[in-house]
Parts: structure tokens; C-alpha cells; sequence
């Protein structure tokens, strides 16, 4: 599928008749997705099928963001693209549950931070104050 036909798909269930304005929206959040609109998908690099997949999921306006890895396989420039994309969706009203190895950058930009230790809560507190946490720094960030 290419790229409006991706995003159409997101919004395929959704209630409200404003796809072409939702589309709209995803392509100011996501300016590389909107003059390749018409590609294929599949021909689209990692960090761009990382947009467009966040793109999709944005199209049925949710209050809760769910991302899983979404720095995975990705160029160090793409990761500092899609961290910021993070914030500024956060910023405009959507929760976002982040789980993502890159531990330091997750961090910075969160919140509230849970840090897991063999399947069950180690640690939790704001993001600042667990990059700040000699434990945490020992354990996890190889300080």
C-alpha cells in the first residue's frame, strides 16, 4: 500500500468524516511522508516506516500513544527525529507509553520512568531523577 492508502487505513474505523484534515495534520507532524505520498510503503526507509506506522496509528486521534521500540534499527538521526516527534505528540494532547532500550534517551523526555529488572518493577520516578539514580546508572547505563 503506499502512503495515503497506509494512513486511510488508520483511519478506517474512526467516526468522524475529517480524514483528508487528519491526513493533513500527519503530514505537518511528518513533512518527509508528505511528498512521498504516493510510494509504496515498503520502499520507504526504516526511519520513514517508523513515521508512517505512528502516522496510521495517529489518524484515529487516540488519548494514549503506545510505542514499542520505535528508535529500533534506526539511523542516529532518525532516533533524534522520532524522540522529538514523541514530544511534540505528547505536547499536543496524546499520553505516550514509550518502552524503549535506548534507556538514556527515553528517560530525557519522560515523564514518569519505570525501570524493569527481571520481569517486575525495579524502580520508578520521574525520568530526570532516574538518569540522576547512581543505582539506576550501575545496573542500567553502564555508569
Amino acid at each position: 500500500m503506499t502512503v495515503i492508502e497506509n494512513l486511510e487505513m488508520g483511519a478506517f474505523v474512526k467516526k468522524n468524516n475529517n480524514t483528508k484534515a487528519d491526513i493533513e495534520n500527519i503530514f505537518d507532524l511528518f513533512p518527509a511522508l508528505k511528498d512521498k505520498r504516493k510510494q509504496k510503503a515498503g520502499v520507504l526507509s526504516t526511519g520513514e516506516q517508523q513515521m508512517l506506522a505512528m502516522g496510521r496509528a495517529l489518524m484515529q486521534r487516540p488519548k494514549l500513544l503506545l510505542a514499542d521500540e520505535p528508535s529500533l534499527g534506526l539511523s542516529p538521526a532518525y532516533v533524534d527525529i522520532i524522540f522529538e516527534k514523541l514530544i511534540e505528540i505528547n505536547k499536543a494532547g496524546t499520553s505516550v507509553l514509550l518502552v524503549e532500550q535506548n534507556a538514556c534517551m527515553a528517560l530525557e523526555i519522560a515523564h514518569r520512568g519505570y525501570v524493569f529488572k527481571i520481569g517486575s518493577i525495579f524502580m520508578e520516578d520521574t525520568g530526570t531523577n532516574l538518569l540522576k539514580s547512581e543505582e539506576v546508572k550501575r545496573a542500567f547505563l553502564g555508569g
